[in-house]
């Protein structure tokens, strides 16, 4: 766990805590020393977060209190509820939940007329085709993604040919109707891009793959002649 999620998850467990709570319960429930819980607190009070007590005697949250970074202008809340809706239509189910919930999260913070206007937003998003389904659990992808780990899969190219491949995943890219794993292939020794509903089967590996994450990006990024900003070119899938 980042140190900012570590942050994050202690502003949330004060929320839920009326009364004081001391640092030993606070430090068991992140699964951080005392010590390093101490720094945390020290380091939120810095930010401004209006925690009061200290050591030995316990920390409680005042109600009221909103991480700066929350405070939405109308367009962003409508950018991100707009987003949320997109990936709860097109996205997996998994990824889909985790944008409801941090939907939540955010609403929690807001002031109760900025929370009434995300909930009566009129963003949505139009009809399409649903995703052509998928063997395999694209979570599964993420998570390979984010540890850089190798995978082996069995992967149907366009003349219906299967071959086995280890691959070192980079990114994931979500169309309307098809998901693309961005990755390097060992056997052909170059990027390619792999569509989820033609892997057969999947298999992670118990390595990482030698070059970091970014750098692969950034090398692809170049190789497409795209800006970062910028998606897969359909015409490589």
């Amino acid at each position: 766990m980042s140190r900012a999620q570590r942050l994050l998850d202690l502003i949330q467990i004060l929320r839920g805590h009326r009364m004081p709570v001391t640092g030993a319960v606070l430090a068991d429930q992140l699964g951080i020393s005392v010590r390093t819980l101490y720094r945390d607190i020290a380091t939120l009070q810095a930010q401004g977060a209006r925690i009061d007590g200290e050591p030995g005697l316990g920390y409680r949250l005042r109600p009221g209190f909103m991480l700066p970074p929350l405070m939405f202008s109308e367009e962003e809340l409508e950018a991100l509820m707009l987003g949320v809706r997109w990936v709860a239509e097109r996205g997996d189910p998994r990824l889909g939940e985790a944008g409801r919930n941090a939907l939540a999260k955010i609403a929690a913070v807001l002031p109760t007329d900025v929370r009434d206007a995300l909930d009566a937003s009129s963003l949505l998003v139009g009809p399409g085709e649903p995703p052509i389904p998928a063997c395999v659990d694209p979570a599964a992808i993420r998570e390979a993604i984010r540890a850089e780990a190798k995978l082996r899969v069995v992967y149907r190219d366009l003349q219906g040919t299967d071959s086995t491949r280890t691959i070192w995943p980079f990114a994931l890219g979500y169309f309307d109707n098809v998901r693309v794993v961005a990755a390097w292939c060992e056997l052909r020794e170059d990027f390619r891009h792999f569509r989820l509903d033609r892997f057969s089967a999947l298999e992670r590996l118990g390595e990482r793959y030698p070059k970091r994450r970014h750098a692969l990006l950034k090398a692809w990024r170049e190789r497409q002649g795209v800006r970062a900003q910028s998606v897969f070119a359909p015409a490589r899938i």
